[in-house]
């Protein structure tokens, strides 16, 4: 099965990372760890969680996604073959990054995933009330303690990015490998203005979320009428504009050309993107699990592509 280095790292993961964001949220622990075999016996090995995932679930406290997946890894014997990414920064009870929080923050989430290192740590946004040079030595602690193998950066400006690179380069400390911003077929600019070249120049791998636009790139709803009263026409809702609409009927189109699902055409465009490594995506239950497996492989044809790529510009 293919397999990419993200970044500067020695990490060698799978196209298509699974986002454990849904586990203890819309899935159970049962579900949960349904989707982690289907998502493994498929080929994958990339797996993202986060400490607030899912504290925002009434009688959740957060870390309910890190214990699932520590659980399973534990049950099934398989951490070695498994890529994991977790973050610090936004759980209310560790908020910020500063020094401390950082440190105490990774030796949480070590105990709740059951494991002694952390592949890919986070800083899940910035905190800029805090020294820079504090944040990136506090990251670097962590590795040359021997907890994290790799740092990334989670939603911060591509001037935050640069200037973390900047510090840790000056000061011999840990460069970032990867970026994770959000980033998708209806909602590239933020993305592609400036970040997209800052993560080439500095061999940073990047890891998409928000791939499937909160559902609206699945093609399961074809115009604002059917996402009218959707459960998530919350979050896909904020990208509807006419030629979102116009992206989602391309998708769908060549989706039915090749014989696949939307998602798979979107998840595989995306993939495919300058920079991009690994785009995030979930699953809630098994049945979701195949398109998403799919769409690691799938080779879109490059006409295909250009064609959504065009239609798409400016968004």
């Amino acid at each position: 099965m293919t397999r990419r280095i993200l970044g500067s790292s020695d990490l060698s993961v799978f196209p298509l990372c699974l986002g454990g964001n849904v586990f203890g949220w819309t899935a159970s622990a049962v579900e949960s760890e349904a989707v982690l075999d289907a998502y493994v016996t498929g080929g994958g090995n990339f797996v993202d969680t986060a400490d607030a995932y899912s504290a925002w679930v009434d009688g959740n406290v957060g870390g309910e996604s890190e214990t699932i997946i520590g659980n399973w890894m534990t049950s099934r014997g398989n951490r070695a073959d498994v890529i994991v990414a977790t973050k610090v920064a936004k759980l209310r009870t560790r908020s910020g990054l500063s020094p401390a929080n950082i440190l105490v923050a990774a030796d949480e989430s070590l105990a709740r995933l059951g494991t002694d290192y952390i592949d890919l740590y986070y800083a899940h946004e910035d905190d800029e009330a805090v020294p820079l040079e504090e944040i990136v030595q506090a990251f670097d602690s962590l590795i040359r303690a021997g907890k994290v193998r790799a740092i990334g950066l989670s939603n911060f400006t591509p001037e935050r990015v640069g200037a973390y690179v900047k510090v840790a380069t000056a000061n011999g400390w840990a460069l970032p490998v990867a970026v994770q911003p959000h980033y998708n077929a209806v909602f590239r600019a933020e993305f592609e203005s400036t970040m997209a070249q800052i993560c080439v120049d500095h061999n940073m791998g990047v890891a998409p979320y928000f791939a499937l636009g909160s559902g609206l790139l699945t093609g399961k709803y074809a115009s604002a009428a059917d996402l009218a009263g959707a459960a998530r026409s919350g979050g896909a809702g904020m990208y509807a504009s006419d030629q979102a609409w116009w992206v989602v009927a391309l998708l769908r189109e060549i989706a039915e050309a090749h014989d696949v699902s939307p998602a798979t055409i979107a998840l595989a465009w995306l993939r495919d993107r300058p920079a991009v490594t690994a785009p995030i995506t979930s699953a809630r239950v098994v049945d979701q699990v195949p398109a998403l497996l799919r769409a690691a492989e799938f080779v879109l044809p490059d006409s295909d592509a250009q064609r959504l790529t065009e239609r798409s510009a400016g968004l």
